[in-house]
C-alpha cells in the first residue's frame, strides 16, 4: 500500500503550527544575547517532548549547544544515523520600522508566515522535528537514527563552533549530515546545496587627527574619511575586479566534475534583478566569467558599512578626525580568514596605508561536499519524490556562508542542505517570511529522506 506522506505531512504541519509559533516568539538575537538559555530550553525540551533524548552543552564558553538523539525504532536501520544541523539564533530585527507586523510576532498573511527567524532557521529545524513526530506515531518508530546539533551563535560567526564538535565528536558522530539552509529559487526550483561560501570579516579604520576639523582646513589637512575611502579603493577596480596583491592567487582550481555541476546550475538574471529590485546590471556584465561562477567558485570583497563624520540634517562643514568601514569577503575553497588578513594588511601598506588599522572580527573557512558520494543521490532523489522530476537542483556550495567547515573536518560526513524557504523569504531583512505551503513540502521531504537514507 502507498503511503500518502504528503497529506502525513500536512496534517502534522497543522497540528504542531502553534508548536512553530512559540518558538519564533523567543527574540533569540544572539548579537545582543537576547533569550539565550530560554530558547535553548525550549529547543531541548521539544526534542524530549518529541520522544528523543536532549541535553544543553554548554561547558567550552559561548552560548549553550543543544544535543539532540532519536533511536531507531524496532524495524529501522539502527546501523544508519543522519544528524541535522540547526540553529536557534537569529539576526537583530532592524530597521524596525520597516516590518509591516511584530517581528516576534509570528503573523500569517496571504499564506506566509511573517517572522524574524521563520527561514533562518526557526521553521527548518521544526519541519524536522515534525517529520520526526509524523513517522513515530504513524509507523511506529524511525527507519534511522537521528541526532541533532543545534547551536546559538551561528548568527555571530559560530566562534565556538569547532571546540564543541571537536570535544564531542564521539557525541555527533553520523554518516551524513542535513545542513540548516535551503531554498526554492525564482522558477520554483528547490536548491540543494552542498557546501558553503567562508567569510573574512574586517574592520578598517582610520584617525587622521586628535579632534575634527573645520572644513576651511581642508586646503591642507587630509582627513579620515578621504584617506579611508581611497584606501578602500585600492580593492577593487572600477571594474570590479579584486585587486589585492596575491589574492586571485590563492583560489584552489575547480575540478571538471565541480565545473559541469557549475555550468548546469541555472540562473535567472532577470529575477534578480527584479527581486531585489536593482539600479544597477550585474557586475559580473563586465568580468570573465559568469554569474553562476560568481556565486560558486569565485571570492567576493564587499563593503558592508561606512561610517564617518556629520550624517545628520543640514549642514556642517568638518574634516571628520576618523572613519570606519566593515568589509565582507566571502571565501571558496583555498582561502583562510587570517591569510586573508595578511594579503589584506600587505596590500594596504604597500599602497601607502600604514595607518588603516585592520582587525579581523570573524573568520569561517568553506567547505564543499564530495557531490559523488551516494547521499547526494538520497537527499536528490527524496527531493524530486516531493518536488518533482525537474523541480529539483544541486547546487556545488551555496553563496552564503555557515560553520560546515568543522562537521566536514570533525565528523567527517557528507553534508547538504535542504529547508522550507523561497526565493522571496528575506532572511536578515524585515518581514522576513516563509510560505505555509513549502512548509508542508519541507516536513515530507524529510520524511521520504529518512526512509531513503535508511535502505542503503
Amino acid at each position: 500500500m502507498t503511503v500518502d506522506y504528503k497529506a502525513i505531512a500536512k496534517d502534522y504541519a497543522d497540528k504542531y503550527m502553534e508548536d512553530l509559533f512559540t518558538y519564533l516568539r523567543y527574540e533569540t538575537v544572539s548579537a545582543q544575547g537576547r533569550e539565550i538559555p530560554e530558547t535553548a530550553n525550549f529547543v531541548r525540551d521539544t526534542i524530549i517532548e518529541a520522544g528523543g533524548e536532549s541535553e544543553i552543552l554548554g561547558d567550552l564558553g559561548g552560548h549553550p549547544v543543544v544535543y539532540g538523539y532519536f533511536k531507531a525504532g524496532a524495524n529501522g536501520n539502527s546501523d544508519k544515523t543522519l544528524l541535522f544541523y540547526n540553529h536557534y539564533d537569529v539576526q537583530p530585527e532592524d530597521p524596525i520600522d520597516e516590518w509591516k507586523t511584530n517581528p516576534f510576532e509570528p503573523t500569517v498573511v496571504d499564506g506566509k508566515i511573517i517572522a524574524r527567524g521563520v527561514s533562518d532557521n526557526k521553521a527548518n529545524f521544526m519541519s524536522r522535528i515534525v517529520a520526526i513526530k509524523a513517522i513515530q506515531d504513524t509507523e511506529g518508530g524511525l527507519p534511522c537514527n537521528v541526532k541533532f546539533f543545534v547551536e546559538g551563535e551561528e548568527e555571530i560567526g559560530s566562534p565556538n563552533i569547532d571546540k564543541y564538535l571537536e570535544t564531542y565528536a564521539d557525541k555527533f558522530s553520523a554518516d551524513a549530515c542535513i545542513w540548516e539552509s535551503g531554498s526554492k529559487d525564482s522558477e520554483e526550483r528547490m536548491v540543494i546545496s552542498a557546501g558553503v561560501k567562508g567569510i573574512a570579516y574586517f574592520e578598517a579604520s582610520v584617525v587622521s587627527a586628535d579632534i575634527d576639523i573645520h572644513s576651511s582646513q581642508a586646503a591642507v589637512i587630509d582627513n579620515g574619511a578621504w584617506r579611508l575611502v581611497h584606501a578602500l579603493a585600492t580593492l577593487r577596480d572600477v571594474d570590479n575586479n579584486i585587486t589585492v596583491d596575491g589574492f586571485k592567487e590563492m583560489r584552489t582550481q575547480p575540478t571538471d566534475v565541480e565545473k559541469a555541476s557549475v555550468a548546469a546550475f541555472p540562473y535567472n538574471e532577470a529575477a534578480t534583478i527584479d527581486t531585489y529590485g536593482l539600479k544597477q546590471p550585474l557586475i559580473t556584465d563586465g568580468l570573465d566569467y559568469s554569474a553562476q561562477e560568481a556565486l560558486i567558485l569565485y571570492p567576493t570583497m564587499t563593503i558592508s558599512g561606512l561610517l564617518s563624520g556629520y550624517t545628520g540634517p543640514g549642514t556642517k562643514t568638518v574634516l571628520p578626525r576618523q572613519a570606519m568601514a566593515k568589509i565582507d569577503v566571502r571565501l571558496v575553497p583555498g582561502y583562510e580568514p587570517d591569510k586573508v588578513y595578511e594579503l589584506l594588511r600587505n596590500h594596504f601598506d604597500n599602497h601607502g596605508f600604514k595607518d588603516v588599522d585592520l582587525e579581523l572580527l570573524t573568520g569561517v573557512k568553506p567547505f564543499r561536499t564530495d557531490i559523488s558520494d551516494p547521499f547526494t543521490e538520497d537527499v536528490i532523489n527524496s527531493a524530486k519524490e516531493v518536488y518533482g522530476e525537474e523541480n529539483v537542483i544541486l547546487e556545488l556550495n551555496s553563496a552564503g556562508t555557515g560553520p560546515m567547515y568543522g562537521f566536514g573536518k570533525y565528523l567527517n560526513v557528507p553534508i547538504l542542505g535542504a529547508g522550507t524557504g523561497w526565493v522571496e523569504s528575506g532572511a536578515h531583512a524585515p518581514n522576513e517570511n516563509i510560505r505555509i505551503e513549502d512548509y508542508y513540502q519541507g516536513v515530507e521531504h524529510i520524511i521520504q529522506l529518512l526512509h531513503t537514507f535508511s535502505k542503503k
